[in-house]
């Protein structure tokens, strides 16, 4: 692979945004969604849509307290289903931009600007929140050290079969253009965690540019994570993706992740 040009990134046109959307997936998150919303700058988001995915807690009432758009989840659908209803509203919402953040408070809200501002660049078409600036930092902050070996261990395999070169592939931050969703068959995917690993497997099919940004994270006990049991599984079905993206480079099976999906 070539170096491109400078040239080459200066023909790439600047991306219109006039509607930025910001979607939140919930799911017992009402002692931190406040603070999740004013950790994001005021004026870079036009509308925030949290999706309550069967909250045991008061998640729904708070949300509709702040006066923000509510939608609910009679039965929990996963966190993959979550994702799937925030996408659905945020296109029809007619959001040029969407930026997925979870509400629990670990992802600080301050980049919002940032990453819509340098989609707005029309360089990358998705942006992720790497919370692996360094080694240091990320484990002061908090991450469990074999949550930080696994993320670690699992971005390279993901990074080397993508041919990407990302960070951090398991962060609950990311940002993407209009485009990518009206053409990434995500409706497709699974309900579960492993929809992010699918969303961006993808992405690099389509030919998306994707890029990162660091973020400052926070883990606490309010904080969502999932146990070890849970991220062994989530890890093994992880390899499973990135080997059904190769066969379908190179031709030699068929998905209907890696299909276009149907407006």
């Amino acid at each position: 692979m070539g170096f491109v040009r400078l040239e080459e990134f200066r023909e790439r046109p600047e991306r219109e945004i006039k509607k930025v959307v910001c979607v939140l997936p919930a799911y017992n998150a009402e002692s931190t969604i406040e603070k999740t919303l004013r950790s994001i700058p005021a004026g870079c988001v036009h509308e925030f849509i949290l999706v309550d995915d069967g909250s045991k807690d008061r998640t729904v009432e708070v949300a509709q307290s702040l006066g923000i758009k509510v939608i609910v989840h009679e039965k929990n659908k996963g966190y993959g289903g979550n994702q799937k209803t925030c996408y659905d509203a945020a296109l029809k919402a007619g959001a040029d931009v969407v930026v997925m953040i979870h509400p629990d408070y670990q992802y600080d809200g301050r980049i919002t600007p940032a990453v819509v501002q340098l989609l707005g660049t029309g360089t990358v078409d998705v942006i992720l929140g790497s919370r692996i600036r360094s080694r240091r930092e990320t484990l002061e902050g908090g991450m469990p050290i074999y949550k930080y070996l696994s993320n670690r261990a699992l971005t390279i395999f993901e990074n080397m079969m993508l041919g990407q070169n990302a960070g951090d592939l398991h962060t609950g931050f990311r940002a993407y253009a209009r485009e990518v969703l009206e053409t990434v068959n995500y409706r497709a995917n699974s309900d579960d965690f492993v929809f992010d690993s699918e969303f961006l497997a993808q992405c690099a099919y389509h030919g998306f540019r994707i890029g990162d940004v660091p973020i400052p994270t926070r883990y606490f006990d309010e904080a969502s994570s999932i146990n070890f049991r849970r991220s062994l599984q989530y890890g093994l079905l992880t390899v499973s993706v990135m080997f059904k993206f190769l066969f379908a480079k190179w031709g030699l099976s068929k998905s209907p992740l890696f299909a276009k999906a149907k407006q």
